[in-house]
C-alpha cells in the first residue's frame, strides 16, 4: 500500500496537493489526528475493498494532538508500517499573502493576537523536524495550480516505493533559488540567447532556442561533465534510501538556457528507464 502523510505549513497548499491525489486514485482524508494514523493504517490494510493508495493530511489544526506525530511516525516505523512524507512548504511573504487574500483565520492565530506573519513563523518552527524527515518536499511559492498536480502525478502516478524520483527543475535565479532543491547548477556562464532579437520571445522548449544553447562547445563541455555527475551519484542517493532528488538548473530569468539544460537531463534519465519528472518553474513569468 502507497501510504503518504500530507503536511506542511498552512496555506502552502495542502488541500490542493490531496485534490492532486484523488484525481490520481489516492483515498484520501484530510485533518487526521496523529495519533489516529497508525489506526487509520490498519483499518486501510485489512479493507475488503483493498485500498492500496491512501493519503492523509494532518498539520497544526490539530493543535496540541499535532505534536504527538513524531512518536506516531516512530511508532509506525517500529510496526513495519511504511509510509511516506510529502511537505508542502512556501515562502513567508506568500503564506502571509494568502492569508491576507481568503481572509481566513490561520490555526496558531490565537497564541498571537491575530498576527499572521508571527502565527507564520512559530508553525515553520514547530514544523521544522517534519521537515527534516520528509521524503518529498514541494515549495508551491511560485508554483500555479497545474504545476502542483504536475508535480504530484509524477511522485505518485507509479508506485513511489519502485525508485527514487528525480525531479528537474528549471528555474530563474531572479526569483529566487527553489528551497527544495537537493542539487543547484548555475548556468548563467553559458551564451544567452536573450540577446537574439528573434529568440528572446521563445523559450528552451523551442528548437530555435534548444539549438542555440546546444551548439556552443562551452554547453558541450558542461553537459558531459554534468551527466557524468548524475549518473554516478544517482546510485548513491538510491543507496542511501532517498525517495527524491530534485536537480535544479537556473539561469537569469528561467526562460531559455535553464529550461533547455533541464528538458535535456529529464530526456536522458527517461531513456535510462529512471523515474523523472520535469518542471520549468518560472518559464511563463515575464
Amino acid at each position: 500500500m502507497d501510504f503518504v502523510i500530507v503536511t506542511g505549513l498552512s496555506g502552502a497548499g495542502k488541500t490542493r496537493a490531496m485534490h492532486s491525489l484523488e484525481d490520481i486514485g489516492f483515498f484520501c482524508v484530510d485533518n487526521l489526528p496523529a495519533k489516529l494514523i497508525p489506526t487509520f493504517y490498519d483499518l486501510c490494510v485489512s479493507s475488503k475493498e483493498g485500498r492500496d493508495k491512501v493519503a492523509v493530511v494532518t498539520d497544526a489544526r490539530a493543535g496540541e494532538m499535532f505534536a504527538s506525530l513524531f512518536d506516531v511516525l516512530d511508532e509506525m516505523r517500529a510496526n513495519k508500517m511504511e509510509y511516506k512524507i510529502l511537505f508542502l512548504d512556501a515562502s513567508d511573504s506568500v503564506l502571509i499573502n494568502r492569508y491576507q487574500e481568503n481572509r481566513r483565520r490561520h490555526p496558531l492565530a490565537e497564541a498571537h493576537q491575530g498576527s499572521v506573519e508571527q502565527s507564520v513563523k512559530l508553525e515553520r518552527e514547530i514544523l521544522k523536524p517534519v521537515r527534516a524527515r520528509a521524503d518529498y518536499i514541494i515549495d508551491t511559492t511560485f508554483l500555479t495550480t497545474a504545476q502542483l498536480k504536475s508535480r504530484i502525478s509524477n511522485l505518485f502516478l507509479g508506485n513511489s516505493s519502485d525508485a527514487l524520483m528525480v525531479q528537474c527543475m528549471s528555474f530563474g535565479f531572479k526569483y529566487g533559488i527553489p528551497s527544495e532543491a537537493d542539487l543547484v547548477f548555475d548556468v548563467r556562464c553559458l551564451p544567452n540567447p536573450y540577446y537574439i532579437e528573434e529568440l528572446r520571445h521563445q523559450t528552451g522548449l523551442d528548437a530555435p532556442v534548444r539549438d542555440y544553447v546546444m551548439q556552443w562547445e562551452q554547453t558541450q563541455g558542461f553537459i558531459r561533465r554534468w551527466i557524468d555527475l548524475i549518473d554516478y551519484m544517482y546510485p548513491l542517493y538510491c543507496a542511501e534510501g532517498k525517495s527524491q532528488l530534485v536537480i535544479a538548473v537556473g539561469c537569469t530569468g528561467g526562460h531559455h538556457r535553464s529550461v533547455a539544460l533541464a528538458q535535456h537531463l529529464f530526456d536522458h534519465l527517461v531513456n535510462q528507464g529512471k523515474r523523472a519528472g520535469v518542471n520549468h518553474r518560472d518559464i511563463r513569468k515575464q
